[in-house]
Protein backbone atom coordinates (compact mmCIF):
# COMPACT_ATOMS: atom_id res chain seq x y z
CA UNK A 1 0.00 0.00 0.00
CA UNK A 2 1.12 3.53 -1.08
CA UNK A 3 0.06 7.00 0.85
CA UNK A 4 -0.48 10.46 -0.54
CA UNK A 5 -0.44 12.90 2.06
CA UNK A 6 -2.24 16.43 -0.07
CA UNK A 7 -0.59 19.31 1.54
CA UNK A 8 -0.67 21.71 -1.43
CA UNK A 9 -2.98 24.11 -0.29
CA UNK A 10 -2.19 28.10 0.69
CA UNK A 11 -4.52 28.22 3.33
CA UNK A 12 -5.48 31.88 3.03
CA UNK A 13 -7.77 31.61 5.27
CA UNK A 14 -5.59 31.47 7.81
CA UNK A 15 -3.50 33.94 7.07
CA UNK A 16 -1.02 35.89 8.66
CA UNK A 17 0.02 32.80 10.22
CA UNK A 18 0.03 30.36 7.19
CA UNK A 19 1.77 33.60 4.75
CA UNK A 20 5.45 31.96 5.48
CA UNK A 21 4.57 28.98 6.81
CA UNK A 22 2.25 25.97 5.57
CA UNK A 23 -0.87 25.06 7.45
CA UNK A 24 0.66 21.06 7.87
CA UNK A 25 3.35 22.32 9.81
CA UNK A 26 1.82 25.11 12.40
CA UNK A 27 2.48 23.62 15.66
CA UNK A 28 -0.03 21.97 18.28
CA UNK A 29 0.79 20.74 21.27
CA UNK A 30 4.68 20.89 20.61
CA UNK A 31 4.13 19.46 17.34
CA UNK A 32 3.95 19.65 13.52
CA UNK A 33 0.01 19.23 13.07
CA UNK A 34 1.61 16.63 9.95
CA UNK A 35 3.45 14.64 12.70
CA UNK A 36 0.01 13.16 14.35
CA UNK A 37 -1.34 12.13 10.33
CA UNK A 38 2.22 10.56 9.59
CA UNK A 39 1.97 8.77 12.81
CA UNK A 40 -1.20 7.25 11.98
CA UNK A 41 0.01 6.27 8.75
CA UNK A 42 2.71 4.37 10.67
CA UNK A 43 0.13 2.19 11.96
CA UNK A 44 -0.60 0.44 8.97
CA UNK A 45 0.61 -2.70 7.58
CA UNK A 46 2.43 -2.83 4.15
CA UNK A 47 2.94 0.71 4.31
CA UNK A 48 5.18 1.06 0.78
CA UNK A 49 5.99 4.43 0.08
CA UNK A 50 4.56 8.12 1.94
CA UNK A 51 4.45 10.27 -0.73
CA UNK A 52 3.61 14.05 0.18
CA UNK A 53 2.32 16.37 -3.04
CA UNK A 54 3.05 20.30 -2.15
CA UNK A 55 3.18 23.02 -4.11
CA UNK A 56 6.21 25.00 -5.18
CA UNK A 57 6.06 27.27 -2.50
CA UNK A 58 6.21 25.31 -0.08
CA UNK A 59 7.70 22.18 -1.06
CA UNK A 60 11.24 23.50 0.50
CA UNK A 61 9.57 23.44 3.70
CA UNK A 62 8.02 20.36 3.38
CA UNK A 63 11.52 18.84 2.26
CA UNK A 64 13.04 20.10 5.36
CA UNK A 65 10.93 18.28 7.76
CA UNK A 66 11.22 15.14 5.40
CA UNK A 67 14.69 15.14 6.75
CA UNK A 68 13.75 14.99 10.24
CA UNK A 69 11.19 12.37 9.59
CA UNK A 70 13.73 10.49 7.85
CA UNK A 71 16.22 10.40 10.27
CA UNK A 72 13.51 9.55 12.65
CA UNK A 73 11.87 6.47 10.58
CA UNK A 74 14.71 5.37 8.46
CA UNK A 75 12.94 1.89 7.55
CA UNK A 76 10.13 4.24 5.81
CA UNK A 77 10.02 5.69 2.32
CA UNK A 78 9.26 9.26 1.94
CA UNK A 79 9.19 11.55 -1.18
CA UNK A 80 8.12 15.13 -1.49
CA UNK A 81 6.43 15.78 -4.83
CA UNK A 82 6.47 19.66 -6.28
CA UNK A 83 3.51 19.80 -8.50
CA UNK A 84 4.54 23.13 -9.81
CA UNK A 85 2.22 25.69 -8.95
CA UNK A 86 2.36 29.13 -7.51
CA UNK A 87 -0.66 30.11 -5.81
CA UNK A 88 -4.57 29.34 -5.64
CA UNK A 89 -4.88 30.32 -9.49
CA UNK A 90 -2.61 28.13 -10.59
CA UNK A 91 -3.30 24.98 -8.35
CA UNK A 92 -4.11 21.51 -9.41
CA UNK A 93 -6.91 20.56 -6.83
CA UNK A 94 -6.83 17.79 -4.36
CA UNK A 95 -8.02 15.12 -7.13
CA UNK A 96 -5.64 16.79 -9.65
CA UNK A 97 -2.81 16.35 -7.15
CA UNK A 98 -3.58 12.58 -6.47
CA UNK A 99 -3.44 12.08 -10.22
CA UNK A 100 0.01 13.73 -10.50
CA UNK A 101 1.20 11.37 -7.71
CA UNK A 102 -0.46 8.33 -9.66
CA UNK A 103 0.59 9.53 -13.19
CA UNK A 104 4.46 10.76 -12.24
CA UNK A 105 5.40 7.55 -9.97
CA UNK A 106 3.27 4.81 -11.76
CA UNK A 107 1.25 3.70 -8.77
CA UNK A 108 -0.19 0.62 -9.10
CA UNK A 109 -0.85 -0.36 -5.11
CA UNK A 110 -3.69 0.01 -3.06
CA UNK A 111 -3.65 3.56 -2.24
CA UNK A 112 -4.54 5.41 1.41
CA UNK A 113 -5.03 9.12 0.54
CA UNK A 114 -5.26 12.01 3.22
CA UNK A 115 -5.69 15.33 3.58
CA UNK A 116 -2.50 17.03 5.29
CA UNK A 117 -4.02 19.74 6.97
CA UNK A 118 -6.73 18.39 9.32
CA UNK A 119 -6.59 17.12 12.30
CA UNK A 120 -8.36 13.93 13.57
CA UNK A 121 -8.65 11.73 16.42
CA UNK A 122 -10.31 8.67 14.80
CA UNK A 123 -7.78 5.74 14.14
CA UNK A 124 -6.56 4.83 10.35
CA UNK A 125 -5.35 1.34 11.80
CA UNK A 126 -9.29 0.44 12.38
CA UNK A 127 -10.08 1.94 9.11
CA UNK A 128 -7.94 -0.13 7.27
CA UNK A 129 -8.81 -3.41 9.07
CA UNK A 130 -12.51 -2.27 7.62
CA UNK A 131 -11.33 -1.45 4.28
CA UNK A 132 -9.50 -5.10 4.11
CA UNK A 133 -12.51 -6.78 5.46
CA UNK A 134 -15.58 -5.70 2.98
CA UNK A 135 -12.32 -5.35 0.09
CA UNK A 136 -14.05 -2.01 -1.44
CA UNK A 137 -12.83 1.69 -1.73
CA UNK A 138 -13.56 2.44 1.64
CA UNK A 139 -14.33 6.53 3.02
CA UNK A 140 -14.55 7.57 6.65
CA UNK A 141 -17.84 8.71 8.43
CA UNK A 142 -18.10 10.73 11.46
CA UNK A 143 -21.53 12.06 13.01
CA UNK A 144 -21.64 15.29 13.10
CA UNK A 145 -25.05 16.83 14.52
CA UNK A 146 -24.71 20.77 13.44
CA UNK A 147 -26.30 21.38 10.53
CA UNK A 148 -24.71 24.14 9.35
CA UNK A 149 -21.50 22.03 10.00
CA UNK A 150 -22.90 19.53 7.69
CA UNK A 151 -23.33 21.77 4.48
CA UNK A 152 -19.68 22.28 4.29
CA UNK A 153 -18.88 18.75 4.29
CA UNK A 154 -19.67 15.54 2.29
CA UNK A 155 -22.59 13.87 3.76
CA UNK A 156 -23.40 10.20 2.81
CA UNK A 157 -26.88 8.41 3.77
CA UNK A 158 -25.45 4.74 4.34
CA UNK A 159 -26.76 1.10 4.62
CA UNK A 160 -26.35 -1.10 7.57
CA UNK A 161 -23.47 -3.02 6.53
CA UNK A 162 -21.52 0.40 5.67
CA UNK A 163 -22.32 0.33 2.13
CA UNK A 164 -22.82 4.41 0.91
CA UNK A 165 -26.40 4.27 -0.55
CA UNK A 166 -25.95 8.19 -1.75
CA UNK A 167 -23.69 11.04 -0.92
CA UNK A 168 -23.60 14.45 -1.63
CA UNK A 169 -21.22 17.50 -1.32
CA UNK A 170 -21.63 20.66 0.83
CA UNK A 171 -25.58 19.51 0.39
CA UNK A 172 -27.85 22.67 0.93
CA UNK A 173 -30.09 20.19 3.08
CA UNK A 174 -28.40 17.61 4.47
CA UNK A 175 -30.50 14.39 4.15
CA UNK A 176 -28.20 12.92 6.96
CA UNK A 177 -26.05 13.37 10.09
CA UNK A 178 -23.22 11.36 8.70
CA UNK A 179 -20.52 13.41 7.43
CA UNK A 180 -17.41 11.96 5.39
CA UNK A 181 -13.99 13.23 5.91
CA UNK A 182 -11.04 13.36 3.29
CA UNK A 183 -9.36 10.20 4.44
CA UNK A 184 -9.94 7.54 1.64
CA UNK A 185 -8.51 3.79 1.18
CA UNK A 186 -8.49 3.05 -2.53
CA UNK A 187 -7.81 -0.50 -4.01
CA UNK A 188 -5.39 -0.72 -6.60
CA UNK A 189 -8.26 -1.23 -9.41
CA UNK A 190 -9.99 2.02 -8.78
CA UNK A 191 -6.71 4.00 -9.61
CA UNK A 192 -6.69 4.59 -13.46
CA UNK A 193 -10.10 5.83 -12.53
CA UNK A 194 -9.14 8.81 -11.21
CA UNK A 195 -7.79 9.99 -14.51
CA UNK A 196 -10.91 8.93 -16.46
CA UNK A 197 -12.88 11.27 -13.59
CA UNK A 198 -10.22 14.03 -14.85
CA UNK A 199 -10.91 13.57 -18.52
CA UNK A 200 -14.41 13.87 -18.46
CA UNK A 201 -13.78 17.58 -17.19
CA UNK A 202 -15.42 16.73 -14.17
CA UNK A 203 -14.05 19.52 -11.20
CA UNK A 204 -10.09 19.05 -9.91
CA UNK A 205 -10.99 20.17 -6.58
CA UNK A 206 -12.45 18.81 -3.31
CA UNK A 207 -11.23 14.97 -3.04
CA UNK A 208 -14.89 13.67 -1.96
CA UNK A 209 -15.89 14.88 -5.55
CA UNK A 210 -14.10 11.36 -6.97
CA UNK A 211 -15.96 8.95 -4.64
CA UNK A 212 -19.12 10.71 -5.06
CA UNK A 213 -18.81 10.44 -8.37
CA UNK A 214 -17.22 6.36 -8.34
CA UNK A 215 -20.15 5.61 -6.42
CA UNK A 216 -22.61 5.91 -8.97
CA UNK A 217 -20.51 2.77 -11.04
CA UNK A 218 -19.74 0.63 -8.23
CA UNK A 219 -20.45 0.01 -4.57
CA UNK A 220 -17.87 2.01 -1.92
CA UNK A 221 -18.25 1.54 1.63
CA UNK A 222 -17.91 3.65 4.84
CA UNK A 223 -16.07 3.47 8.27
CA UNK A 224 -18.14 4.22 10.95
CA UNK A 225 -15.01 5.71 12.92
CA UNK A 226 -14.95 6.88 16.49
CA UNK A 227 -13.34 10.42 16.65
CA UNK A 228 -13.78 13.89 15.25
CA UNK A 229 -12.03 15.35 12.74
CA UNK A 230 -10.68 19.28 12.78
CA UNK A 231 -10.41 21.80 9.98
CA UNK A 232 -8.17 24.50 11.47
CA UNK A 233 -10.13 27.53 9.43
CA UNK A 234 -9.15 30.78 10.71
CA UNK A 235 -6.55 31.77 12.99
CA UNK A 236 -9.48 31.94 16.15
CA UNK A 237 -10.25 28.41 15.47
CA UNK A 238 -6.63 27.61 15.42
CA UNK A 239 -5.76 29.02 18.71
CA UNK A 240 -8.94 27.09 19.98
CA UNK A 241 -7.52 23.77 19.28
CA UNK A 242 -3.96 24.56 20.43
CA UNK A 243 -5.75 25.53 23.94
CA UNK A 244 -8.23 22.40 24.25
CA UNK A 245 -5.89 19.72 22.20
CA UNK A 246 -4.44 17.92 25.42
CA UNK A 247 -8.27 17.02 26.15
CA UNK A 248 -8.94 16.35 22.80
CA UNK A 249 -5.69 14.04 22.10
CA UNK A 250 -6.81 11.74 25.11
CA UNK A 251 -10.25 11.32 23.64
CA UNK A 252 -8.60 8.80 20.90
CA UNK A 253 -9.82 5.02 21.05
CA UNK A 254 -6.74 3.44 22.16
CA UNK A 255 -5.45 1.10 18.83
Amino acid sequence: MDAILLVAGYATRLYPLTINTPKPLLPVGGRAMIDYITDELLTLPELNHIYLVSNHRFAEHFEHWAESFRIAHPEVNLSVLDDGTVDNATRLGAIGDIQFVVGSQGLCDDLVVVAGDNLFTYRMRHMYDFFKKVNKDTLVAVRVDDVDQLRKLAVATLAEDGRILEMTEKPDEPKSNTALYATYFYRKETLPRIKEYLDEGNTPDAPGNFPAWLSKTQDIYAYRAEGTCIDIGTPENYKEVCDNFESLWQSRTPL
